[in-house]
């Protein structure tokens, strides 16, 4: 099992570039570790955009397969107004501890 990555309060346009660093920093150093399941939790995302869910679609150009383990009521709902409610599937999510959501 991968390192959690906590993505920003700020997902946005204003702060996508040190976001996008930081990802591809994290995703690089569990390619080396040998993860082979990237584990994203945006429990803490307070604001997002476009460019904020943009950077994680993104990730499907990686070679290593990630899933959400958790979300903000902001992140969920902007992933279902840009049609990407298949990323909250809860049969994909986890929660705090690891477990699967039911």
């Amino acid at each position: 099992m991968s390192e959690r990555f906590e993505l920003p309060s700020e997902l946005n346009i204003y702060n996508a570039l040190e976001a996008r660093d930081a990802l591809l920093a994290w995703v690089a150093s569990q390619a080396t570790q040998g993860h082979d399941l990237l584990e994203i939790s945006a429990r803490d995302v307070a604001e997002v955009d476009g460019s904020g869910l943009q950077l994680i679609a993104a990730l499907t150009h990686v070679d290593q397969p990630w899933h959400l383990v958790e979300t903000s009521d902001v992140f969920a709902d902007a992933c279902r107004t840009l049609g990407l409610a298949h990323w909250l599937d809860r049969r994909h999510l986890k929660n705090a501890v690891g477990e699967r959501a039911t």
